[in-house]
């Protein structure tokens, strides 16, 4: 069976955690989107990790790891990264990497920090993890697949011809140093060398997994609003976040994907810019976000504090609707037991007009929240692990919620920890 894990909203809803829980009961989790340019913070038995490029499914010993096609692979840093959770007494996973993944490139870094720079106040507030200039060689046709690193003839030639447009760029655009070929060459064995052990055909490796019935998880980076077809265009990402872009980015036909589950947080949290009609500021803002997830709101990978704001119902529930949602996993609910009152995003205020319905981006940009404030429980839930024990208030708020994005909730997270979780019957659930 096939489940795909995302997220609804603008990442960082605790995908991550999920993953890791899921991954008890899983044979394969797939990464199938997207680079080291935002990270899922785990906390288990060995300790606390943020992951960027690994699947949240490393920890268990039963499990393959695979980085599929979609993937934004950035050679050295997925090198690190395994050696960084070894090191820390996790048992060396099992990981297969695709051959048809394309490769970050050097340049792609450099050239994804000369144009932040170059646009200055006008930015997209990127990682600067080379995303976009990768996603555009890979659409220009002139991205470097992994097995491309395996014929020196075709390496050698493509080298030489792709520099020539790059370094016209860092010429004339960005008065920038020049790539040598030579170099780059000698970087890409190196690459060749780090990648060799893990490259596999995934896609004929998982279509034998789907015939052997092996449970696969697919697991999404970022959230509906970062895709750049039905997110916040353009402050998106540049690669799909949906649940659908599963199948192509791990190499599986997309009938095979049977549960998608879905993660909101019970509180909404953003890296980047772009527009978040729930956000909060000043002092309310940093009690949030300093209470917030475990160790606080602030990027697995930029270490940035997150924009917070209160749960966006509109939002939600167009990033539910989006990813074709048949579970909702309800994130860090254990964090709102502060507040007196908790305010809810029902609906936005566009030019006077009230709609529940998400707009596109210029429209986005005008919208004021229209709030509902429910009365807070006041009180720790950690610990608690069957729904009918979570104190009414709390469960008065999870079922408003359940009501307004109409998609069940059937998981609860109320702690970092791996148990830290509350199954629930929804009576949305068919």
């Amino acid at each position: 069976m096939v489940k795909a894990i995302v997220g609804a909203n603008w990442g960082d809803e605790g995908k991550g955690k999920i993953t890791d829980m899921l991954a008890k009961e899983a044979d394969i989790i797939i990464r199938f989107q997207g680079g080291a340019n935002a990270g899922h913070t785990i906390v288990n038995n060995y300790g606390k990790f943020a992951l960027h490029t690994l699947p949240s499914g490393v920890f268990y010993d039963h499990t393959t790891s695979i980085i599929g096609n979609g993937v934004a692979l950035n050679i050295p840093l997925l090198f690190n990264e395994i050696r960084s959770i070894t090191d820390r007494n996790v048992p060396e996973p099992k990981i297969l990497v695709s051959d048809r993944c394309q490769i970050v490139m050097p340049y792609h870094v450099l050239f994804d920090e000369y144009e932040e720079e170059r646009l200055g106040g006008k930015s997209f507030g990127s990682t600067k993890s080379g995303i976009a200039p990768f996603y555009s060689d890979k659409y220009a046709k002139i991205g470097f697949q992994v097995n491309e690193l395996f014929d020196e003839e075709l390496l050698k030639e493509k080298v030489e011809r792709v520099i020539v447009s790059k370094n016209v760029l860092l010429e004339h655009l960005y008065k920038k140093p020049l790539i040598k070929a030579d170099e780059l060459l000698e970087t890409l064995h190196q690459y060749r060398d780090m990648i060799e052990p893990y490259v596999c055909d995934v896609a004929s490796y998982l279509d034998k997994a789907v015939k052997e019935n092996k449970t696969i998880l697919l697991e999404g980076q970022l959230g509906t609003l970062k895709d750049p077809d039905h997110g916040i265009y353009p402050m998106v990402t540049s690669s799909h976040t949906l649940a659908a872009y599963g199948a192509i980015g791990a190499g599986i036909p997309p009938y095979e994907i049977k549960q998608i589950i879905t993660v909101c947080k019970a509180y909404s949290s953003a890296v980047g810019a772009g527009a978040f009609v729930s956000e909060i500021f000043g002092d309310e803002a940093e009690e949030l976000r300093h209470r917030g997830g475990d160790g606080g709101e602030y990027g697995a990978t930029t270490g940035r504090p997150r924009r917070v704001g209160w749960f966006d119902c509109v939002a939600s529930k167009y990033g539910c609707r989006l990813q074709g949602t048949t579970d909702v996993a309800f994130t860090v609910l254990d964090v709102l037991g502060y507040l007196d009152e908790i305010p809810i995003c029902v609906g936005y205020d566009i030019d006077g007009e009230v709609t529940t319905d998400f707009p596109v981006t210029h429209k986005l940009e005008k919208a004021k929240p229209v709030i509902k404030k429910m009365e807070g429980w006041k009180c720790e839930i950690r610990g608690i692990r069957k729904y009918e024990e979570l104190p009414e208030k709390c469960r008065n708020y999870i079922e408003f919620i359940e009501e307004q994005i109409g998609y069940p909730i059937t998981m609860i997270s109320n702690g970092p920890g791996r148990d830290d979780i509350i199954y629930r019957n929804s009576p949305l659930k068919s």
